[in-house]
């Protein structure tokens, strides 16, 4: 197994863990999980600490999310667009709230890196792509509308915003769609 692939597997195993057991989770523990002998753990990673940035770093990654906004056929209604794609984004907010509250939301603030910044630029860039067949029907552009749909769908997903229950998938669509007036 090469380095980079045992540093993938160390984190793997990792990030399952945090959630379960936040920053207290035990080099055992880590090891046991990835079945690997605990000094091998140091092999891949200076530290503890630089393994648990890496797991929660990638528990963060929003590379699957891309894949799964890439997924939604542009053909299909709007409406079922957006609402697969605020499925997505509640399923980030639900394991992001989870992170933050395993790991402590003192300790969960990350840097605003110019990585982060552009992977984010690019997961609303593909939003904003589900708006695109549709634009002669919205009042303002499509990007426009993905930040909408992003303030609307993280807002609508988090527990203390939203209340209990959270808005489903196809009430963040409505929101945003039809709004909440009569027509």
């Amino acid at each position: 197994m090469s380095a980079e692939d045992r540093r993938a597997a160390l984190i793997a195993a990792t990030v399952p863990l945090v959630r379960k057991h936040g920053l207290d989770v035990s080099t055992r523990q880590i090891a046991r999980a990835a079945g690997i002998a605990e000094g091998t753990i140091f092999r891949a990673f200076e530290s503890k600490d630089d393994l648990l940035r890496a797991a929660v770093h990638a528990a963060l990654d929003p590379r699957e999310a891309e894949r799964q906004i890439e997924a939604i056929d542009p053909r299909t209604p709007l409406d079922k667009r957006i609402e697969a794609a605020a499925a997505v984004f509640q399923q980030r907010m639900t394991s992001a709230l989870e992170l933050a509250t395993a790991v402590g939301v003192a300790r969960f603030v990350h840097e605003q890196t110019h990585t982060h910044a552009t992977r984010h630029a690019r997961l609303m860039a593909l939003v904003a792509r589900l708006f695109e067949p549709d634009r002669d029907k919205l009042r303002c552009t499509p990007d426009e509308a993905a930040r909408m749909f992003q303030i609307i769908a993280a807002g609508g997903s988090h527990p203390r915003l939203a209340g209990e229950p959270v808005l489903t998938p196809a009430e963040i669509t409505s929101l945003l769609l039809d709004g909440i007036r009569h027509h």
